[in-house]
């Protein structure tokens, strides 16, 4: 696998594994990852939140650990990178708000270029509008957000994904092993 330049996209209370996993698996293959969130720099960090599935009738939410940042948001430029992931929790409800992140996740798209996108990321895929048409999976709360931005809500078990031409989604963390192999197989290419 060769080594390619993957951007994740982030911010406050992502969820812990959603994030810190596939960061350190990309890593771990050769990958370069860099992390970044919307007015922050470089070391910076991001508070994380660990999202559980308990019985409930929806996810339990648990304090996370910092993660730190290793590139700067300002200085991005989203054609310099091969591939995107977006990781699931609270931030993408807030990031979908900011322009520039919806210009960086459209221009993965118009390039067609690997992207991932695990639970709740599927909130940035519909504000950037590049669901028509598309097979997505993500936490089941937000299937009205797919449908409504002309996506197909894929009805997934919780530890399976679902590969759409360069997209790569899955309902929640404990898809890691599934939707990263998915997502290594798109890189390979």
């Amino acid at each position: 696998m060769s080594n390619k330049k993957i951007l994740m996209i982030t911010g406050d209370f992502t969820e812990d594994y959603e994030t810190m996993v596939p960061f350190q698996a990309l890593m771990s293959v050769g990958h370069t990852v860099h992390a970044v969130c919307p007015d922050k720099k470089s070391g910076d960090t991001v508070a994380t939140a660990i999202h559980d599935f308990e019985g409930d009738q929806t996810y339990t939410e648990k304090p996370g650990h910092r993660f730190a940042l290793n590139a700067t948001f300002a200085d991005i430029n989203a054609e310099d990178y091969d591939a995107l992931v977006i990781p699931g929790g609270r931030a993408p409800e807030y990031l979908r708000l900011n322009k520039d992140v919806i210009a960086m996740v459209k221009h993965f798209f118009d390039a067609n270029k690997p992207v991932a996108a695990v639970c709740h990321g599927a909130q940035l895929l519909a504000a950037a509008g590049v669901l028509t048409n598309r097979k997505c999976s993500a936490y089941p709360a937000c299937q009205p957000e797919v449908e409504l931005a002309n996506g197909e809500f894929m009805d997934i078990p919780v530890d399976q994904a679902v590969t759409d031409g360069n997209l790569v989604t899955a309902p929640a963390w404990p898809a890691h092993p599934a939707w990263l192999a998915q997502f290594y197989a798109l890189l390979a290419k």
